[in-house]
């Protein structure tokens, strides 16, 4: 059976209200939990930008539930370093840890004042960040000279069990070329044909066999007025292309470039509605395409009105 997770997102809640997030959401009967890696917020308005990493030791301690996070090493991170962190939780929460790297945005990466180079280049990149990770947690000392370098690297503390590593892909393209290296596939919701063209490309370029998850993106509130208003205020630049997601810099051009984007715009990308039952048709969707886990995010600030609803109206129904 598909697993449903609750998604914590550090640009829009301050770290003390998440860790509380997720001690609900476990409560009202989620599987599992994972959260945002975020040095910026998308917008002005979220507000926010807790450092996932310290977080993430807080809530496994919190609860008994699975986390991940999905992160771009290579710029704001040594891949190296991820590795350590990745293996660290692994050590002191065996089972209940993975880590998902994407080629990320320069929202977050460009901080560093490194070059941000073209997405090609990018998910190049990842492939040798994957092997370099993977490499470390078997216990090798690792010298790698390419597009990441690193130096004679061992890391002496490492679990019995190494943790997943997801590649994140929003495209069939994406999911194709990193199905050789990794272990399990961590996309986007959306219509059913259009993710079970991702999931397709993954398994069928030595995907197959491997774990398939997802984010879906929902806005719930009490009435349909409430849920459109929370989705367009703090979710629109969803209705961004990928390109302009990953390459704008800071939330002022995110806030510039969703200027011209209409209510209407939103819900093509975030599953908006007041009925707990149409959320969990939309959520069952997913089962026939093989789906693992399902974190479910959403967009507004009312979590707790939220978590309450859907552990009481929507998760029952998908079980």
């Amino acid at each position: 059976m598909t697993r449903y997770g609750f998604h914590a997102s550090h640009e829009q809640h301050s770290p003390d209200r998440l860790l509380a997030h997720v001690r609900a959401a476990e409560a009202a009967g989620f599987d599992a939990a994972m959260c945002s890696d975020h040095f910026h917020p998308w917008l002005p308005e979220q507000g926010e930008s807790g450092f996932a990493w310290a977080w993430l030791g807080a809530a496994l301690e919190a609860t008994s539930l699975s986390f991940g996070t999905v992160c771009a090493p290579g710029w704001r991170y040594h891949p190296a370093v991820i590795a350590q962190a990745a293996a660290t939780l692994s050590v002191m929460y065996p089972d209940r840890f993975w880590l998902a790297i994407g080629s990320g945005e320069a929202l977050n990466e460009e901080i560093t004042g490194l070059r941000w180079p073209p997405k090609a280049e990018r998910t190049a990149q990842l492939a040798e960040i994957g092997g370099v990770m993977q490499r470390l947690w078997r216990g090798e000392t690792v010298t790698h000279r390419g597009r990441i370098v690193v130096n004679e690297a061992t890391l002496y503390s490492r679990p019995k069990t190494p943790p997943t590593l997801f590649a994140a892909a929003l495209s069939a393209e994406t999911a194709a070329s990193v199905a050789p290296w990794a272990d399990a596939l961590m996309t986007i919701g959306g219509e059913p044909g259009a993710v079970r063209e991702v999931i397709d490309a993954f398994r069928a370029h030595d995907g197959a066999g491997k774990p398939v998850a997802l984010q879906h993106v929902v806005s719930w509130a009490p009435t349909e007025r409430e849920a459109r208003d929370q989705a367009y205020q703090q979710w629109r630049q969803s209705a961004l292309d990928h390109a302009q997601l990953a390459e704008l810099r800071t939330p002022v051009q995110f806030a510039e470039a969703v200027r011209s984007v209409e209510r209407d715009d939103v819900a093509k990308s975030v599953r908006i509605s007041a009925d707990p039952a149409q959320h969990a048709d939309w959520l069952a969707a997913y089962e026939p395409l093989g789906v693992d886990a399902v974190y479910i995010m959403n967009a507004g600030k009312n979590q707790e009105q939220y978590i309450d609803t859907f552990g009481a109206k929507v998760l029952p129904q998908l079980r």
